[in-house]
């Protein structure tokens, strides 16, 4: 029996700095002509739980059930990822 099948039995309690992370795709088309910099055009965004929130999604995972202790702020983007973090199964934010 492979060590990962024994984590559907392991409680975790993961503590530590939630945070989002942000990815931005996108395109450099040209360098600017004032300084040797690319100018990037912005596409899509992807928005994942970052820091403790990331280890605890990896935790759920692999199966194992995840109580997250952590602060999130009242502003858009910390709504966004409690609402993120509570969609997971076997996380408990």
């Amino acid at each position: 029996m492979l060590v990962v099948e024994r984590f559907s039995n392991v409680k975790v309690l993961c503590v530590g700095d939630v945070m989002v992370d942000c990815f931005v795709d996108g395109a450099v088309q040209r360098i600017s002509p004032e300084s040797p910099v690319p100018v990037f055009s912005a596409g899509a965004r992807k928005i994942y739980p970052g820091g403790a929130a990331n280890v605890a999604r990896n935790i759920a995972a692999l199966g194992a059930s995840c109580s997250l202790v952590g602060v999130v702020g009242a502003d858009e983007q910390g709504r966004h990822l409690a609402a993120e973090l509570r969609r997971l199964p076997n996380v408990r934010p």
